[in-house]
């Protein structure tokens, strides 16, 4: 009898609640907690909400955002609106930013022309998008300290602290310069004096001393050399690797009266001013260098050619090039990377005469290409669209007594097969089938890679029964390639042939491959093929040298993250 009552109270409660009504009665009568006033100053209220529901609140993202009355899009976050244009600011120094990231491009005036007002908070939001680029965080960083109306608080200078000693390399790297940040933000100065300055390279050298100072200490050698330069070469070197060249010159400047400079200091200032495609200034700093007396090297004058010829400088090049080859001392000869670096530079700009005049002076001197300035020199002129010169210098090569050989023929190849230049690389085939050079596997095995790059397969068919016929042996590298170009064409059948083929000749892949293939074929499906190839390479590896291998392929992968 109760329980027939309660079944009709609940049934009287259902008729009441659930009546047909109008829908503008229901929307009358529905209002929603508290009224939404838009006049009122935004304040984020989710800090005082307890951490599950902010986390379940976010996880959930709803397209209208309670107790508010502006409205939030899905995947924008809630700092973004309530900072308003602070948020697009933040995009905006970002972006700008980013765009001018690289060494040679003027970031300091790019952020000028902005015009952004600059506060702490949005300081802080620009560094927190740069965290995984320290460089660059660290240029901006010093970009808005150098702006009036503006000093970095305390806020800043941890969030830029935090990004240069993430990992271990960041700190090896930028040790010294986190120690000015935090005396800096300590004392409330924009500046480091000099004597704090000193202070500082003294402790660092005294916790991180070379083995040669340590060594000398131990034995009680007095070195000529203060210790503090090495500190003082660490400080400038992370300054100019960030691009700030002209800040690195001036502490130098500052620091010159206590701390002497030596080779290795001048060498870093120059080398960043060639960073940011500056040689002027940079060859006013190895004028500097030469009065002190000190010898640059050829290292030094091949980086200073190499930046003049990047910034499109190649007269100035040229003559510093002739002063290091009459004029310079033995350590500061040319060598065959800087002799490349220039033929290279006046084969792009059409001034083939004074090229071969060089290479006249490169043989005659000696100075012979190895593979390396070899393959420098055919590919500066193949992307140049310079193939007709690169044959001429070959040919050049060969009346001067030094023929080209496989070796040499292999290196140009490879330029124009990494370049898919289909046409010229059969022509360069044919050129050394003429003059009786005969071709390695390494020859055909670049014509596969290059027919399976551009999507034609028949072409690496007909290259496979090319070597058959010249009685060329395929080894290891070019099963690989083929079986790998066919499953990426969709050729499983073929593929499945070639894999029993090298089961059959009892053929040992790289476990990379080895790997790879077996994705390929669990992919298809085909359990037999392997099982059959898992049995092959039993014979070779083993599984705790598999798993040696799935460690070491995670602990790079971890390593690279870190860095």
């Amino acid at each position: 009898m109760r329980n027939r009552s309660l079944t009709t109270s609940i049934a009287s409660l259902r008729s009441l609640c659930f009546a047909q009504r109008p829908v503008s009665y229901v929307y009358e009568h529905v209002r929603p907690p508290i009224e939404p006033i838009s006049h009122l100053p935004k304040y984020n209220l989710f800090p005082c909400l307890p951490t599950p529901s902010s986390n379940l609140f976010k996880l959930a993202q709803p397209s209208m955002r309670l107790f508010c009355s502006e409205s939030v899009t899905v995947g924008q976050s809630f700092d973004s609106v309530e900072s308003g244009i602070e948020g697009n600011d933040v995009d905006k120094l970002f972006e700008i930013s980013m765009d001018n990231a690289q060494p040679h491009c003027d970031m300091e005036k790019a952020l000028d022309r902005a015009g952004v007002p600059l506060t702490t908070d949005l300081v802080v939001q620009v560094l927190h998008r740069f965290r995984f680029e320290e460089k660059l965080a660290f240029r901006f960083f010093m970009w808005a300290g150098q702006k009036e109306n503006y000093d970095h608080e305390a806020q800043a200078y941890n969030e830029m602290i935090d990004i240069l000693s993430s990992t271990k390399y960041k700190v090896k790297q930028f040790r010294i310069v986190c120690d000015l940040l935090d005396y800096m933000k300590r004392h409330n100065k924009s500046k480091v004096p000099v004597e704090v300055l000193i202070t500082i390279l003294k402790q660092y050298t005294e916790k991180h001393l070379t083995y040669l100072q340590k060594f000398a200490k131990k034995k009680k050698i007095r070195v000529k050399t203060q210790p503090e330069i090495n500190a003082l070469n660490f400080l400038l070197d992370a300054l100019c690797k960030c691009s700030l060249v002209q800040d690195a010159e001036l502490m130098l400047k500052r620091v010159k009266k206590n701390i002497k400079p030596d080779a290795n200091t001048y060498n870093i200032l120059f080398f960043g001013w060639c960073r940011v495609r500056n040689p002027s200034r940079g060859m006013r700093l190895l004028e500097e260098m030469i009065e002190v007396g000190h010898t640059p090297d050829n290292f030094t004058y091949a980086t200073a050619i190499d930046a003049f010829c990047k910034a499109g400088m190649v007269t100035e090049a040229a003559e510093l090039f002739e002063f290091m080859r009459t004029k310079g001392s033995t350590i500061s000869s040319p060598t065959a990377k800087t002799y490349a670096i220039m033929i290279v530079a006046l084969v792009q700009n059409d001034r083939m005469e004074e090229c071969f005049k060089l290479l006249g002076h490169m043989i005659s001197s000696g100075c012979l290409p190895d593979v390396s300035t070899y393959k420098e020199l055919l590919e500066g002129m193949c992307l140049a669209g310079k193939v007709e010169e690169a044959y001429k210098f070959l040919q050049e090569m060969g009346n001067k007594g030094y023929p080209p050989d496989i070796v040499t023929y292999n290196c140009f190849l490879k330029v124009l097969c990494e370049n898919k230049k289909g046409d010229e690389a059969l022509k360069l085939y044919g050129r050394m089938i003429d003059i009786g050079c005969m071709p390695s596997v390494q020859t055909y095995n670049m014509l596969i890679s290059m027919y399976f790059e551009m999507g034609d397969p028949d072409g690496a068919f007909e290259t496979w029964h090319e070597i058959d016929k010249r009685g060329c042996a395929q080894d290891t590298d070019t099963h690989c390639m083929m079986i790998e170009g066919l499953f990426g064409c969709n050729k499983v059948e073929d593929a499945c042939c070639l894999l029993e083929d090298v089961v059959n000749k009892g053929m040992k892949l790289p476990y990379t491959k080895f790997d790879s293939f077996l994705m390929q074929l669990s992919v298809i499906g085909d359990l037999q093929a392997i099982h059959r190839l898992s049995e092959h390479m039993r014979r070779f590896y083993n599984p705790s040298m598999a798993r040696r291998f799935a460690l070491n392929q995670k602990r790079r992968s971890i390593s690279m993250r870190e860095h």
